[in-house]
């Protein structure tokens, strides 16, 4: 099945699991929903799987044990002095204890308030039991053995029940981190030690993540060197100093063991004096997600010695983080260099996008400018046709000249811009359009052999290019104004042929709209 339908079968909680794992471990869906599945959907037992390893299941285990015979162990000597020594000299076995994980109350889990009356009615229980209690605490501070003789007898369930007896709200581990950093202030002052402001959980992976040493600082309000250690050791120069220099690459997380993350993180270091500082560190040696406690710091320590300490700690275990960091830079510089040369072809790839679009835009505007010029050509030779076709067409229309007998007639003599001179009568009652039509067809009235059966050119509106006008005085006889020769000119006229340049049809056009707004407002 695919991982898409896994993910949509998976309740809301466990979808949100599912997204904690992924993001705290990068870990692939498919993968961390069968680690999920495995912790019974645990997120901070899948983590710890994850990073520690994921030891033998006792049911699978169990399951085999049904199915196959079971295997004689070999026989095995070994000289239990020689392995004494080994562990007691050899620094990988002192040093590859695992870091362990703790369980922590989820942030979202609401603390339980019993009703009024039944917390009135046990209040003498609550007392008495609080007593006994701080009794018991005394004692073991006396002798601080039982403690972890207790610890280590007890009911798992009564040890759960000691994390909620402190008298302490239960918060999330981010809370819890604040509150410590808030009480640590309000006891000691300012102070320059940089606690990380997270749970023991995320410390450890940032830690991970980011390849530093992880100073784990565990304090206990009611022992009496408490204070004086911190004041004197933890808050010291040289060890702030210390702790604060980028070259050692130390991250810091305190809390107390009042508190229920801080006591499981005591337990799981195996803490049997206060104060206590342990360092932890990835150590790849050992495997590729492990993080080790190596190095343990308990009970009291002047500063120089703690320093010393620390350092010793580092120098040993600095070797296989810088292997791994060279590692990463290299693995970082290759994959820098590959989006730079990724990069560099986007924008080379970009360019040449760039180039063909404006090619096409080109080649585009080009095959345009063509086919307007093509469409421009056609359509001039189409005017051309359509008036020469109409010039055929309104000669033939044209009247007769007059007798000379006519009285009446009028006589009209024309100047071309060519210099010649049209010579031509016209009847009385003849329009101004007509003498216009007789100087636009001249040329074609020279030639007797014209055909005569043409018809008027279709979609076609002809207008004359030139006006008439009368040199002295000079008057303009336009043809859009009509009327007859007779009553424009008179019995006879010397007429010029001016032509109408553009700009001025364009004026007279203007003219004429702007007439025609003017008398229609």
């Amino acid at each position: 099945m695919s991982d898409e339908l896994d993910i949509d079968q998976l309740s809301p909680t466990e979808r949100s699991a599912l997204e904690t794992h992924t993001a705290v471990t990068g870990q692939e869906p498919a993968e961390a929903i069968a680690l999920l599945r495995r912790s019974q959907w645990n997120v901070q037992i899948a983590i710890a799987k994850f990073f520690d390893g994921e030891g033998p299941d006792p049911l699978e285990e169990a399951r085999e044990a049904l199915q196959s015979p079971p295997v004689r162990p070999a026989r095995r000597t070994q000289n239990l002095m020689s392995d004494d020594l080994t562990e007691h000299f050899s620094p990988a076995a002192r040093s590859a204890d695992p870091a362990p994980r703790v369980d922590t109350q989820p942030e979202d889990q609401p603390s339980y308030r019993p009703p009024l009356i039944i917390a009135l009615l046990f209040t003498p229980f609550n007392l008495v039991y609080r007593l006994l209690y701080s009794s018991f605490r005394l004692f073991g501070s006396l002798f601080p053995f039982l403690p972890r003789l207790f610890n280590a007898t007890a009911n798992p369930a009564l040890q759960g029940a000691r994390l909620n007896t402190t008298g302490r709200r239960p918060l999330g581990p981010k809370d819890t981190a604040a509150r410590f950093i808030r009480e640590f202030e309000e006891e000691y002052g300012s102070h320059s030690v940089p606690f990380l402001e997270n749970g023991y959980n995320m410390a450890l992976e940032k830690s991970h993540r980011d390849l530093n040493f992880m100073l784990i600082v565990l304090l206990a309000p009611e022992h009496d060197d408490t204070s004086g250690w911190v004041r004197d050791t933890l808050l010291a120069p040289e060890v702030v100093e210390f702790i604060n220099d980028p070259q050692n690459n130390l991250l810091v997380w305190g809390g107390n063991v009042q508190d229920s993350e801080a006591y499981q993180v005591a337990n799981s270091l195996k803490c049997t004096k206060f104060p206590f500082a342990a360092v932890i560190v990835h150590t790849p040696n050992v495997s590729s997600t492990a993080m080790s406690v190596v190095g343990r710091i308990a009970g009291t320590t002047s500063p120089s010695e703690f320093v010393t300490r620390l350092r010793t700690t580092i120098t040993t275990n600095q070797e296989p983080l810088e292997r791994i960091r060279a590692t990463r830079s290299e693995q970082q510089a290759s994959r820098s260099l590959r989006e730079q040369q990724d990069s560099a072809y986007e924008r080379s790839l970009a360019i040449d996008r760039e180039r063909a679009r404006q090619r096409r835009e080109a080649e585009a505007a080009r095959q345009r400018e063509e086919q307007e010029a093509a469409d421009r050509q056609a359509a001039e030779e189409k005017k051309l046709r359509d008036l020469a076709q109409w010039k055929q067409w309104r000669a033939q229309s044209l009247g007769a000249e007059p007798d000379i007998d006519v009285k009446d007639a009028v006589r009209i003599s024309v100047r071309l811009p060519s210099g010649e001179r049209i010579m031509r009568r016209f009847a009385p009652d003849a329009n101004i359009e007509e003498l216009y039509a007789v100087v636009e067809c001249y040329e074609v009235l020279q030639d007797e052999s014209r055909p005569t059966d043409v018809t008027k050119p279709e979609d076609f509106e002809h207008q004359y290019g030139f006006r008439l006008v009368s040199p002295m005085p000079r008057a303009v006889y336009a043809v859009e104004e009509g009327g007859t020769i007779r009553d424009k000119i008179g019995r006879g006229g010397n007429l010029l042929v001016e032509p109408i340049e553009e700009e001025e049809e364009e004026e007279e056009e203007d003219e004429e709209e702007g007439e025609k707004v003017a008398t229609s407002s």
